[in-house]
């Protein structure tokens, strides 16, 4: 059966300067939540200060997206990073957002890794654990978004802090339930119908298919459709009115 509430979030606020990237306020008129870059990434204070306007605009939830400090790589590169400097960096990037969130009348309701750091800590027991030190740090009552299955959702729920189950709407998936990598072809799916229709079988327990052609159930709590992926808005307006026709209510997971 298909569930009667899914949140729908998208990466935003990753542009820099005078570069854009994605086109953060048609998104926002479509998402519950938004995962907001917090400088180390992508983004600078200005972003950061209008995006968090507009998602309280919006009533849309505001998310820290945290990252490698890797501006040059888009926080897409693996830092092997002293665990003491990760749980650092993840606090200032929280708190950062934080400030301009309270500017618009809101603050960070919940914690989601992004790019390479969202893929190391599937399997990066240490940075894993460090991740969550900072949330626990910080502010134990943030939620945090994450791959299931992954080290850093277990380790997050040893150390009590609520977990949220995440889905990729335009990602492939190997067997094993991780995201192919974007080096691979394939990687980055781009139908809308196409994608819709997944989503609208992940949101209902119903099995997707992976890289290779076999079956797999993720039952997701949260569904991802990257801003920055070509054709975003559209996707993410046909995965919106594809849910929303199979009955899902849309809504945030964060309170």
């Amino acid at each position: 059966m298909t569930p009667a509430r899914v949140d729908l979030n998208s990466d935003l606020g990753e542009g820099f300067g005078q570069w854009t990237l994605g086109d953060d306020d048609a998104l926002l008129g479509l998402v519950t939540s938004a995962n907001v870059a917090c400088g180390f990434h992508a983004s600078d204070a200005t972003i950061m200060r209008r995006v968090c306007a507009r998602a309280v605009e919006s009533g849309v939830a505001i998310g820290a997206q945290v990252g490698y400090r890797d501006l040059p790589g888009f926080g897409r590169r693996f830092i092997d990073v002293e665990p003491e400097a990760l749980t650092a960096d993840v606090v200032y990037q929280i708190g950062a957002l934080e400030a301009f969130a309270r500017i618009a009348g809101d603050r960070v309701r919940y914690v989601k890794p992004h790019g390479a750091l969202y893929n190391a800590i599937v399997h990066h027991e240490e940075q894993a654990a460090a991740v969550v030190a900072a949330v626990v740090a910080y502010d134990r009552t943030l939620p945090v978004l994450g791959l299931p299955g992954s080290a850093w959702l277990r380790l997050a729920g040893e150390a009590g802090l609520t977990v949220v189950h995440e889905a990729f709407a335009d990602r492939s998936y190997t067997p094993e339930g991780t995201l192919v990598s974007r080096r691979l072809p394939g990687a980055v799916l781009h139908d809308p119908a196409e994608i819709a229709a997944r989503c609208v079988a992940m949101a209902a327990g119903e099995p997707v298919r992976d890289v290779e052609g076999g079956e797999l159930t993720i039952r997701p709590d949260s569904i991802c459709v990257h801003g920055d992926t070509q054709g975003a808005v559209e996707i993410a307006r046909q995965v919106r009115a594809a849910l929303t026709t199979a009955g899902v209510e849309l809504a945030p997971f964060a309170g």
